[in-house]
């Protein structure tokens, strides 16, 4: 069994087997041609069901087979110009590269003794994204498992920074659109269940900063904390940016920490066209990142980022195995003592590999072309009598519905679009994702691939129309 270790003796070994599996995924991209097969749970569960994990093939090219049948013929391809569902990027090959490099050499990212140079390239990728953003030298950050365990850390940070010993007394405040991972983060914090304070958003999905100010208020006179502001830079369903200067102004008036969850719309710090959408950005005490959403990494790629070095040390624990205070004073830079995370991986490396092939540019030039479809997408839908499009986008999401010629039953509406997103699914020639807009269930398409055409946009659309027409027949031919 020693043959299966990477080591200096096997590397032969290594090389084939790992070009082995390359090869089979590049023919898999090569030859797909549409996002899903349309498998469902019920056809693929046996066949995983059936394997007996605890008698092994011992053969790699057996393996590989028997994975082509339980997983890659039936994936969903995200690179795929159809796959127009949810906040899933196709990836850039250079991160995938670094991807094959940080697993071989598997470095963990907690301490300075587990990982050397490649602590060193994630302080840089912080530093730089920090630059972009506008923060100042005091700033600092890590990497994270995603936007949510970033959403999770500011939150914390937050709660420390706080002025007062009673948790009963925080609040936090976001959008109604805001991501759940807010009121999620806030449940795991130990705060109360009113401790999230829903602030309506306006027509554009933005969150109402007239509204923001009276919940402050309300707050303060009520001997209540406001201990955050969550603005969100790019929301899931919509794309929508919050006021970000009139926030900041706000949390400066009231005390209270801001976070700019850009989860989404970090895609913006390297836009050519679209950075102006950021402003305000820079005043932030804490900003979350994807770089596996609008930088074109695969997951997981993300970071929290902190105006302030200093407030990091609430994540500190010094641990005498791992971490222990003299390494401070030694200025050994040990990452655990910024993260949540102990063990970590390199993630890291794949935005550095990114950037070195690519630049920041070229990443820009990418999400503004998809930022651009969406427009297009936005005329399309507006010119299509059909359809209800809820907002037009400022990234690249749109929010529609499909509303037949002749039925009038809001109800019946709702389920034509549920039917008619389920049969596209089951079909596999695209992949759309679903949201409710004042109760009503809406159709959404995320666009986050820049070959993915305006054509292909009007496409769908019909192929949406035709399912939704096919069930409303259907419908009106069992009620006669």
């Amino acid at each position: 069994m020693r043959s299966h270790l990477l080591n200096d003796t096997t590397a032969e070994r290594y090389r084939r087997t790992v070009t082995e599996g390359v090869e089979r995924v590049a023919a898999k991209l090569a030859t797909t041609d549409r996002p899903f097969t349309g498998v469902t749970v019920d056809a693929l569960s046996p066949r995983i069901e059936q394997i007996d994990l605890d008698k092994p093939l011992h053969d790699t090219t057996a393996v590989l087979d028997e994975l082509e049948d339980v997983y890659l013929r039936d994936a969903i391809y995200f690179h795929h110009p159809r796959y127009l569902a949810h906040l899933n990027c196709p990836v850039v090959i250079p991160a995938v590269l670094g991807e094959a490099v940080l697993s071989a050499v598997n470095s963990s990212l907690d301490t300075w003794d587990q990982s050397a140079g490649g602590t060193l390239i994630e302080r840089k990728l912080i530093d730089w994204t920090n630059e972009r953003i506008g923060f100042g030298e005091a700033a600092d950050g890590v990497f994270t498992s995603g936007g949510s365990q970033s959403n999770l850390q500011a939150l914390l940070l937050a709660r420390e920074e706080a002025k007062t010993d009673s948790l009963a007394k925080l609040r936090v405040f976001a959008s109604e659109v805001s991501h759940f991972s807010v009121k999620k983060s806030a449940k795991l914090l130990g705060l109360g269940q009113d401790a999230v304070v829903s602030i309506p958003v306006d027509a554009n999905k933005r969150m109402q900063t007239v509204a923001l100010a009276r919940e402050l208020e309300r707050c303060t006179s009520a001997g209540l904390v406001p201990m955050a502001v969550v603005a969100t830079a790019g929301t899931t369903d919509f794309g929508s940016i919050d006021p970000l200067p009139e926030t900041a102004e706000l949390c400066a008036q009231f005390g209270a920490w801001m976070h700019v969850d850009a989860a989404y719309g970090c895609g913006l710090l390297a836009s050519l066209k679209r950075r102006d959408l950021l402003d305000g950005i820079e005043r932030a005490d804490s900003v979350t990142v994807d770089y596996h959403k609008s930088f074109f990494q695969p997951v997981s790629s993300s970071a929290v980022l902190v105006k302030d070095a200093a407030t990091l040390r609430h994540a500190t624990y010094h641990a005498e195995y791992l971490n222990p205070r003299r390494m401070v004073q030694e200025r050994i830079p040990n990452q655990v003592d910024k993260s949540l995370q102990t063990t970590r991986r390199f993630d890291a490396l794949k935005l550095w590999m990114t950037l070195r092939t690519m630049g920041a540019d070229g990443i820009g030039r990418l999400f503004d072309e998809v930022c651009d479809l969406a427009g297009e997408g936005w005329q399309l839908l507006a010119a299509d009598p059909r359809y209800d499009v809820v907002v037009e986008p400022r990234l690249s999401t749109l929010v529609f519905r499909y509303i037949p010629e002749t039925v009038t039953d809001p109800a019946e509406i709702d389920r034509a679009n549920l039917y008619a997103r389920k049969a596209l699914f089951a079909s596999g020639d695209a992949v759309v994702a679903g949201t409710k807009v004042a109760g009503r269930h809406y159709l959404k398409f995320t666009l986050l691939n820049p070959e993915t055409t305006a054509e292909d946009i009007a496409a769908v659309l019909d192929l949406i129309a035709g399912h939704a027409e096919q069930y409303l027949g259907e419908s009106l031919d069992r009620a006669s």
